[in-house]
């Protein structure tokens, strides 16, 4: 893995993406050379040679932390029928650098867990820290301070809250949150806003509230604040209403794979 050039996939619910690094990030935390996002409903492969631009004719090193076995399966299809030399490792929960205190670590989504590896990096070793994915679905997990990742708590994402309420209701419409990278208004002024307004402000105060019950239950009675990162689609807009202990880093899970392709305990696999 020294010197393979690493590919980094993370394959959501929604989206498809990748991280270009260079080595295995030998020399610790490093940000990817290049990124790269696909929508996951219709993948557009051939957008991957160009991409690696370089490096297409160098054998590659792909490692997958995937939530949609489907998506993930046809990349990996891809993979095999464009890319045969290249080597490919679909990580699971016990390839990974972390202390998992669940009981069945095998059954959290690798998309957490590989956050937790980055966060582990990143954070103040003497404090706890909450990690905040705002994705389709919303995640806020706590890492102990000496480490281990302890669980957490899954919501709805913002657009997914979009949908289920044009879904289960008559007359509501489908509000496009995609946009929505600054915070609205609290008071909506007319529908569209007011759903706006809930969907952002509701998504913001349950984060709060969970990263408040999170450090509670980290063990010292909260008396060390955590370090909060973030990491997804709204996150950034987020993570500055957060207080002066929150973080939003770009491409956390991204980060999270590259280090856990450094230290996995296995060689990289077809």
């Amino acid at each position: 893995m020294s010197h393979c050039t690493l590919v980094a996939v993370d394959v959501g619910n929604a989206r498809i993406k990748l991280g270009l690094f260079a080595g295995s990030c030998a020399a610790g935390v490093a940000e990817p050379l290049r990124t790269l996002s696909l929508v996951d409903d219709a993948p557009q492969f051939e957008q991957l040679p160009p991409w690696l631009a370089e490096k297409a004719q160098a054998e590659l090193a792909w490692w997958i932390a995937s939530v949609n076995r489907s998506a993930a399966t046809g990349l990996i299809d891809w993979l095999s029928t464009h890319r045969p030399q290249d080597r490919i490792t679909l990580l699971a929960a016990g390839d990974l650098p972390l202390e998992v205190r669940l009981e069945r670590p095998d059954m959290v989504g690798i998309d957490r867990l590989v956050d937790a590896v980055a966060v582990n990096r990143l954070r103040d070793a003497a404090r706890p820290a909450v990690i905040v994915d705002v994705g389709t679905a919303i995640t806020v997990d706590l890492l102990s301070a000496d480490g281990a990742f302890c669980g957490g708590a899954i919501l709805p994402g913002i657009a997914m809250s979009a949908r289920a309420l044009h879904t289960f209701t008559d007359l509501l419409p489908l509000v496009d949150v995609s946009e929505l990278t600054a915070p609205p208004p609290a008071l909506g002024a007319a529908t569209v806003p007011a759903i706006e307004s809930g969907l952002f402000w509701g998504s913001v105060g349950a984060i709060r509230q969970l990263i408040e019950q999170l450090q509670r239950a980290a063990g010292d009675g909260g008396r060390d604040e955590a370090d909060v990162f973030l990491a997804g689609g709204a996150a950034e807009s987020v993570a500055e209403l957060l207080g002066p202990h929150a973080r939003y880093v770009p491409n956390l899970t991204l980060l999270g794979i590259a280090l856990a392709a450094k230290d996995c305990k296995t060689l990289p696999r077809r």
